[in-house]
């Protein structure tokens, strides 16, 4: 919109239900008056650019507040790293798994150096991709099921830092394996029968060739 492109994440993307097809099988929706919303962009967005997202969460454009970050700062490390807990969420999601059936979710994943913009968003999904490790409480005996597809190693483009793959598609986002973007290692607590399930593993020698360590 108005030449302006982001990353965008947080309580806003609730209120204007996007992406759409993850709040209809999540059956969520929030109500408020006011809403923020954390853009990953080099530029502050124009006031047009305020003025759709207020009109995508039906709130007063006064009451938007955008917190910007480019990806290749402190910040923007942070703030992916951060989120690492929902890329394995999304994936189920994406699987077909009803997510709603989680009843508790946690993970970490290492807060990456700052490489500068051309490796930023190399080496911030590495951090989940490769490093990101996620535990899950959830009363679904179907799990079982789902497993072997949760992790990042399931992926046909696994086993190269991110920039790699990404200059192997020639640049073309849609061209990488979409089942890459998950955590590195997932357990899982099924309450029902009482059993942990372990799939995937971190893999520090891509994760440290990413970071530049190695």
């Amino acid at each position: 919109h108005d030449g302006f492109f982001a990353m965008g994440s947080g309580p806003a993307r609730a209120l204007s239900l996007q992406p759409k097809h993850t709040y209809e099988v999540i059956d969520y929706k929030d109500e408020s008056d006011a809403t923020v919303i954390c853009l990953e962009a080099d530029k502050l967005p124009s006031e047009s650019v305020m003025a759709m997202i207020a009109e995508k969460c039906g709130v007063d454009v006064a009451n938007v507040c955008a917190l910007v970050a480019p990806t290749s700062s402190l910040v923007g490390s942070i703030q992916v790293a951060g989120r690492c807990v929902e890329t394995a969420v999304y994936k189920l999601n994406e699987l077909g798994f009803d997510t709603r059936k989680i009843i508790a979710a946690s993970g970490s994943a290492p807060i990456p150096p700052v490489r500068g913009a051309k490796l930023a968003m190399g080496v911030t999904n590495d951090a989940t991709i490769y490093h990101g490790q996620i535990y899950l409480t959830m009363k679904a005996p179907e799990i079982v099921d789902y497993l072997e597809k949760i992790p990042s190693c399931a992926s046909n483009g696994y086993g190269q830092p991110f920039n790699d793959i990404f200059k192997a598609a020639g640049y073309d986002f849609f061209k990488i394996d979409k089942s890459l973007f998950s955590p590195a290692e997932v357990v899982i607590n099924e309450v029902s029968s009482g059993k942990v399930y372990h799939v995937g593993k971190v893999d520090a020698d891509v994760t440290l060739k990413s970071f530049g360590l190695a």
